[in-house]
């Protein structure tokens, strides 16, 4: 589950991690509140908006602006809430936001000159353990930073039986290149940070910018932070900051009917039992020629009521061309998928205006080919992988 920028920093926060602080403004006139409220509570004189949406890269598109004054907090609020705003992580239509994060200054003059680090914190899949992942070159997109300089990025990883230990978070300020209070400072700011990763049960924290202020504090200036949403029973404060504005409506309206979706770019929708058998049935469609247009996982049960919820989702994207039915009879019987199939099919009439291929393995599977061949309807049935594949790319030719 991906959270806001704000709702990060509240993680953070609770558990000792220095932000910039902010408040949350729904339109323009709340912004303006916010800022005096912000002004009062901290002194800052300029405010930073920033637009909240879950994509990367916000001020390339104009989504992160300084305003000197309250006029300007007015005005660039009012600009930047309901605008559709472009980066490099957003389709070409842009995410449209609803709401701004009102900022403190932090970039202030001081005894020394800002600077601006990287860091995150996920887990490293070769080697199972965490790690931090961090460079000098903050502000920068870290992939530009991996691809030019690689050099400058470091990773401290951590032993799962004794967690980070103050020599690593200490190697991580030497590394940054700080001294003095700095050092100290972001040697707290380390072991905090891996904190709060850990006892929030996220998958992903990544702080870029780190800043050090000119009077050698150590926050965080942005937070991008995915929790686990296999571990929110533990955690049922964070529930309520899904923002389903912001996700994929398709995929929304999957989970509300129990179905494991994931939308793709492709023009073969896929229906499939397994998470296992749906990464090859994808790799199936790619031999054929086509491009897979979802990931579908139907699960354990196959009846008609489920099949046509499946039905329904998949022809929702207009760029499916056919849809490849593969599954394995093993606790549910491929007769009972067949039918399933059949009474879907009839159910929803005229809706299903593509080619359908179907895949029965297993259990009855005999059965099952030939209640698709005898229903009278335009439904093509396979036994073997390549047959499937056959038939896939004849109905995209």
């Amino acid at each position: 589950m991906n959270l806001h920028e704000y709702q990060g920093k509240e993680i953070l926060s609770s558990f000792g991690v220095r932000i910039q602080r902010g408040i949350v403004a729904q339109n323009a006139k709340e912004a303006v509140a916010a800022a005096k409220q912000l002004t009062a509570e901290t002194g800052t004189g300029w405010h930073v908006i920033k637009a909240q949406v879950h994509a990367g890269g916000r001020g390339k598109g104009g989504g992160v602006k300084l305003a000197k004054n309250l006029q300007e907090v007015e005005e660039i609020a009012g600009q930047i809430i309901g605008m559709n705003l472009i980066t490099p992580q957003t389709s070409a239509e842009g995410k449209k936001v609803h709401q701004v994060l009102i900022a403190e200054d932090v970039y202030y003059p001081g005894d020394s000159e800002p600077d601006e680090f990287y860091m995150s914190v996920l887990l490293n899949r070769t080697t199972g353990r965490n790690m931090i992942m961090y460079s000098t070159e903050g502000g920068m997109d870290i992939e530009t930073v991996a691809e030019e300089t690689p050099h400058l990025i470091f990773t401290e990883e951590i032993d799962p039986a004794v967690g980070l230990l103050p020599f690593q978070a200490r190697r991580v300020a030497f590394n940054l290149g700080l001294s003095g209070a700095a050092f100290k400072e972001m040697t707290k700011f380390v072991m905090a940070l891996y904190t709060a990763y850990v006892k929030s049960d996220s998958s992903l924290f990544e702080i870029n910018p780190v800043l050090k202020t000119s009077d050698d504090k150590i926050m965080a200036v942005d937070a991008k932070v995915t929790i686990d949403d296999n571990a929110l029973y533990r955690h049922k404060n964070y529930v309520d900051m899904r923002d389903i504005r912001e996700e994929n409506p398709i995929e929304v309206e999957a989970n509300e009917v129990g179905l494991n979706y994931v939308d793709l770019d492709g023009n073969v929708g896929c229906m499939v039992n397994g998470a296992g058998l749906a990464m090859a049935t994808m790799d199936l469609i790619k031999q054929a020629g086509g491009e897979p247009a979802n990931f579908l996982d139907v699960g354990g049960t196959a009846d008609a009521k489920r099949v046509e919820e499946a039905f329904r989702i998949i022809l929702k994207d207009p760029n499916v061309k056919a849809i490849l039915i593969n599954i394995f009879g093993g606790i549910v019987r491929c007769d009972r998928v067949a039918q399933g199939v059949v009474d879907a099919y009839k159910n929803m009439g005229d809706a299903i205006n593509v080619p359908i291929i179907v895949r029965l393995q297993g259990t009855n599977a005999d059965i099952a080919k030939e209640l698709i061949d005898n229903s009278g309807l335009d439904v093509q049935s396979a036994v073997l992988f390549q047959e499937a594949a056959d038939k896939v790319q004849a109905v995209l030719a």
